[in-house]
């Protein structure tokens, strides 16, 4: 007989359900008010924020033999998405308030992928892992597809299913092979099973859990748009709304890239002698390849897809790292720097969209000229994703760095050779980041954007992100709190 009690180690997950309810219920009643949005979006960003709350009392848990996993890493993640999306949900209000429809549709689709993530990093099988990604990744279709007059935002949902259709199937053929070689899908028991020694090798190089794990990964570097798995990430991005494009860039990819650490780690670390080289080849490929096409770009939403594949490799370089907590604290902490940082970009981009611009790079043509602390603030942004001093992203990059090159012995070349890669392209990106700054400052325009001021919920959005940009560059506190939190 179940016991239902389990539930109660489910806690964030089931505050999740319960969100999603009463925005549906909201959403029903105030069909049709004209004060629809603002009491939506403000009802979920309280959801949000209590989600939040609820799950810094979480403590570490097992449910149902195992399947559902918790622990302090996993919370922290949890809340740090939670933020980013309620970064979301306050950016998205203009452009709700502008196409005025569906509004309780988009805020439900995010609750429900923010769930499918929380199920995602908690999950300790491989049943309940896949369940999580589908979960996440069906909503974000919908979100992309969610202007669909919008010929671009139809075409870039379209490419986005086909991706994810494809992704899927590879990686559950991986968890196929795996679950043949080891007839177990639970975490802990396959870790059993691929460290077990039979005679003189090691069970670990079984073909097919070898054929398992290339494909496993496989899978994941398409959700994380890892070179060469990347080429939808710049089509989706430019179609898909702009509110929707910060959330695909950062949050999806913070819960994709936490899950790998925790099943590269706990399930194939007795592989590590394979998943290694793997993902040296496609940290420098994504790196340097995402640098060079971005440095092409004259569309700023392609032009950020290809600096998000870029932080997508940086993120990978904690995998590489052989001591786990530091690895962790890096990871985590590089996730709640980028979201910061990205989302900021974002929120200006979303605003001169609306306020009478295109996302083409030319309209930001003399843009300090007319809108001074806007240019200001997306300069900020810019030098915190490029790793400039004394900005957040500058300590984000070199705690990744540090994680990727401490504790290894038996090879200890490698991890400094990419490390080494990672930093001169970090000029490169220097380069094309300060692009944006150069239309800002310098380059002339004769009908630079006309000076307008953004709605309340944009200046909101872009005060939190600029807070956090400045202070979490300053405060070594919250590194320390990551650090004792990331304790495997």
């Amino acid at each position: 007989m179940m016991d239902y009690s389990q539930f109660l180690n489910m806690i964030p997950e089931a505050f999740l359900v319960l969100s999603l309810i009463l925005v549906f219920v909201a959403d029903f009643c105030l069909c049709k008010s004209d004060r629809k949005n603002s009491v939506l979006s403000k009802l979920t960003a309280a959801l949000l924020i209590a989600t939040a709350c609820v799950t810094t009392t979480v403590q570490p848990a097992e449910a149902f033999g195992g399947l559902y996993v918790t622990s302090p890493m996993v919370n922290v993640m949890k809340i740090i998405l939670t933020a980013g999306s309620f970064i979301v949900v306050v950016m998205a209000q203009t452009w709700l308030n502008s196409i005025k429809k569906l509004e309780g549709e988009f805020y439900m689709l995010l609750l429900s992928t923010l769930l499918g993530m929380y199920m995602m990093m908690s999950s300790g099988s491989f049943l309940l892992f896949f369940l999580g990604l589908e979960m996440a990744s069906v909503p974000l279709a919908c979100m992309v597809a969610f202007d669909k007059h919008k010929k671009d935002s139809a075409e870039a949902a379209a490419k986005y299913i086909l991706v994810a259709t494809f992704s899927s199937g590879v990686m559950l053929f991986g968890i196929s092979f795996i679950y043949a070689a080891t007839g177990t899908l639970y975490f802990n028991d396959v870790a059993a099973q691929l460290s077990m020694v039979h005679g003189t090798s090691s069970f670990a190089h079984c073909p097919l859990c070898i054929i398992g794990l290339v494909f496993f990964f496989s899978g994941l570097a398409f959700k994380l748009s890892l070179v060469p798995f990347h080429f939808w990430t710049a089509d989706t991005y430019q179609g898909a709304p702009t509110p929707v494009t910060g959330y695909l860039s950062v949050i999806s990819k913070g819960a994709a890239a936490l899950t790998l650490m925790i099943i590269l780690n706990k399930v194939f670390g007795s592989m590590v002698d394979y998943w290694n080289p793997m993902l040296w080849i496609v940290i420098m490929l994504s790196i340097t390849v995402a640098n060079l096409f971005a440095i092409r770009q004259t569309e700023l939403k392609r032009f950020m897809a290809f600096s998000s594949i870029s932080q997508a490799g940086y993120i990978m370089l904690a995998l590489i790292g052989a001591n786990g907590q530091t690895a962790g604290a890096a990871l985590i902490f590089y996730v709640l720097v980028y979201i910061v940082a990205n989302m900021a970009v974002f929120t200006v981009i979303s605003a001169v969209e609306h306020g009478g611009g295109n996302t083409q790079m030319s309209a930001y043509n003399g843009l300090y000229q007319t809108n001074p602390k806007m240019a200001f603030l997306m300069t900020l942004a810019l030098f915190s994703l490029a790793g400039i001093p004394p900005f957040a992203g500058m300590f984000s990059k070199f705690f990744v760095f540090l994680a990727a090159v401490e504790g290894h012995t038996s090879q200890p070349f490698w991890p400094y050779f990419v490390v080494f890669i990672a930093l001169i392209n970090t000029v490169v990106s220097l380069y094309y980041y300060l692009l944006i700054v150069k239309a800002m400052y310098i380059k002339a325009e004769e009908h630079p954007l006309p000076t307008f001021k953004m709605d309340g919920a944009a200046k909101l959005s872009l005060a939190i992100c600029t807070l956090g940009i400045v202070l979490f560059g300053v405060c070594s506190c919250i590194y320390e709190w990551l650090f004792a939190a990331s304790a495997m």
